[in-house]
């Protein structure tokens, strides 16, 4: 095509007195072969299969991508407090302080903050997806528009080069609640690289990630009955709250969250391919060395400028209040990891080794601590074909401030074949530091040493049997625990009614506590007809203490079609329900959940939200509306002393994706 088109110039630098026909005749041939050009370029059609992703979870066993999820199932639970695979009780609005409903066990052991009742809404390190695409894409995420939840999201991930990939996501929410002083807000995201090398051997990830989020406090309404309010106007905002403060004097609880991590690995001797040089490829090293370093800085503020007329608080006559808790750490990890397999690839051992350090700065109003914690790691398993995987894991803190938490962990799985399904039995055994929060304290309202409390260590066993039949749509977990020294908040003990300790809370724990806990979900369908059901039961001998409750259930029923062969849909109806239990309080400036002297027991009743998402070629869309069966019964709720739960609303969520 270059010789022609040269051809061409030459001949019209030299024959100047063409006829202007023949210089149409060559004009025309011109337009035609750029045409060509440009339609052979346009010739490849760029879809979803163009866009793959990892997790560091995945890069830590080899290299392996994922096609990106361009369906819309489940694109309705926008709001990570009301997932149904993992419910929350929380003070009334998107983005405010929540607990987990359910018990779940925290496997993490050395330092910790103590801090959980944002934590659903972080951006985490760990959590980054790092992208190969082939075209460039990009996607544009929405909630709200007209509505009072705001939830904005913009992702956007090219590769500069094969072997390189970059990547960004931002994050905006603004909410105004349903009761006064229920605003929250976000900004939030992260900048992320890949690099591979062209032999595949070396492999870079990083990323930066930032978080700001800003919880308004209220202090919970102060109308303890609104639910009998007979009156025509039951708006939420006409009811007044303990902490009314405005602008410049809202009391709120902020975290600031800046990170970096990068991961160097570097796979030694042979490779092996699975899928070839597909985009779909495998990577299976025998020997890989890795390097993560990280460094962190997490801020905790709480703020508030006005008097407590209304005992938000703990008595106390203070009126502007600045707490804030700063940790810094900066952490390396390095692993060696060797695998000895077949060329079939079907039976593999498994060797791991690792140390990691951490350093740890702790700072608040009183206390500016330096501390350490070094880790040793290893891990031994062996895969049988892809019918037995069996595998066991320790983690151990030797040296360092939180010596002797130690993590060992076992699990076999087994698949039984494709008609019965598969089958995991698992163990662990955990020694763990109680978190920070619970040794030291320098608050406003709150304040204890680890010296005067001398907490012990706490010691979780557990055993576990988990079955799945993917053909029957049924799975089923369960699980026993004994925990020893279990650690929680509770209200000093107020046998008077004295108001100067009203509301004070201290680290305590419990001794031996068994619990049982058995997780079950059936899916049926018949036809167009889904019924999607999870039922959760949960026995402990100290069942007051866990503050969850015994039963927990949600069933989905949903019509599922393709419209005109257009649009793929769902409509349906959730409906969720637990069991009464021992309803916890909250601790607005330490930002945690306690067990007050109280211990009252409300009502609970099901909640029914009616949705509908779609999925039109890139565009996935819901509409759903929440607690629809407040117009029938009940009026309200509550999941926390003193905290009504949301209103009925209605929300309108759209994503678009772009692979080019």
């Amino acid at each position: 095509m270059l010789r022609r088109l040269l051809f061409v110039l030459i001949l019209f630098s030299l024959v100047p007195k063409l006829y202007a026909q023949t210089e149409d005749e060559f004009s025309s041939a011109l337009d035609s072969a750029r045409n060509a050009e440009d339609n052979k370029k346009d010739s490849v059609v760029f879809t979803a299969k163009y866009v793959r992703y990892t997790n560091l979870a995945t890069m830590k066993k080899g290299t392996k991508t994922f096609q990106i999820d361009t369906s819309h199932v489940n694109f309705q639970y926008y709001n990570k407090q009301n997932l149904p695979w993992n419910p929350s009780i929380h003070l009334g609005a998107y983005g405010l302080a929540t607990r987990d409903l359910l018990f779940t066990p925290n496997k993490s052991i050395g330092f910790q903050s103590g801090y959980h009742a944002l934590e659903r809404y972080l951006v985490h390190p760990d959590s980054i997806l790092y992208y190969r695409a082939r075209a460039r894409y990009s996607e544009l995420y929405a909630v709200g528009f007209f509505f009072d939840d705001q939830v904005f999201r913009a992702k956007l991930a090219q590769n500069i080069n094969p072997h390189l990939n970059i990547g960004a996501e931002y994050h905006a929410t603004n909410t105004d609640g349903f009761y006064n002083n229920q605003q929250y807000s976000d900004r939030k995201g992260a900048v992320f690289a890949w690099y591979e090398s062209p032999s595949k051997r070396y492999n870079l990830l990083s990323n930066f990630t930032f978080n700001t989020l800003d919880a308004t406090e209220n202090g919970s309404v102060r109308n303890d009955t609104l639910f009998r309010d007979t009156s025509s106007n039951t708006s939420p905002s006409r009811y007044p709250v303990r902490l009314d403060g405005i602008q410049a004097n809202r009391p709120y609880n902020k975290w600031k969250d800046l990170g970096f991590f990068l991961r160097q690995s570097y796979y030694l001797g042979r490779i092996d391919t699975v899928s070839g040089q597909g985009p779909d490829a495998e990577i299976h090293p025998t020997n890989v060395v890795a390097h993560n370093s990280s460094i962190r800085q997490q801020k905790f503020i709480f703020f508030k400028n006005q008097a407590d007329l209304y005992n938000a608080f703990p008595y106390n006559n203070l009126i502007r209040v600045d707490d804030t808790t700063k940790i810094t750490t900066i952490s390396n990890d390095f692993t060696y990891s060797f695998y000895l397999r077949g060329k079939s690839l079907k039976n593999e051992a498994k060797v791991e080794l690792g140390f990691q350090n951490d350093l740890i700065w702790y700072a608040d109003s009183v206390l500016s601590k330096f501390y350490q914690n070094s880790m040793v790691k290893g891990a031994i398993g062996y895969k049988f074909s892809d019918r037995v995987d069996v595998k066991f894991s320790a983690n151990q803190i030797v040296v360092g401030r939180n010596m002797g938490d130690f993590l060992y962990e076992a699990h076999a799985d087994v698949h039984l074949s494709d008609v019965l399904g598969k089958l995991r039995i698992g163990a662990y055994s955990q020694n763990k530091s109680p978190e920070m929060i619970f040794e030291n304290a320098n608050l406003a309202y709150h304040s204890w040493k680890e010296e005067d409390l001398n907490l012990d260590k706490i010691k979780t066993q557990n055993l576990s049997f988990q079955y799945a039949n993917n053909k029957v749509g049924f799975s089923g977990k369960l699980e026993y625990f004994l925990i020893n020294n279990y650690t929680y908040f509770k209200e000093l003990p107020n046998p008077t009614n004295n108001l100067l300790i009203s509301k004070q809370i201290e680290p305590a724990q419990e001794g031996n506590l068994n619990l049982l806990k058995l997780t079950v979900e059936q899916n049926f369908k018949f036809r167009r007809w889904n019924l999607d059901n999870r039922v959760v039961y949960q026995k402990s001998d100290k069942m007051d203490v866990l503050a969850t409750p015994e039963l927990y259930t949600w069933h989905s029923l949903y019509y599922a079609n393709i419209l005109y062969n257009v649009m793929d849909f769902r409509i349906g109806m959730d409906v969720r329900f637990n069991t009464p239990f021992r309803t916890p309080s909250y601790s607005i400036n330490s930002g945690q959940f306690y067990n007050d002297n109280l211990g009252i027991e409300f009502s609970t009743y099901p909640v029914a939200d009616v949705w509908f998402t779609g999925n039109i070629d890139r565009v996935n869309l819901f509409i759903s509306y929440n607690f629809a069966n407040q117009h029938v019964y009940p009026r309200g709720y509550y999941s926390v002393r003193r905290y009504p739960m949301t209103p009925a609303y209605l929300r309108f969520g759209v994503s678009w994706k772009f692979y080019d």
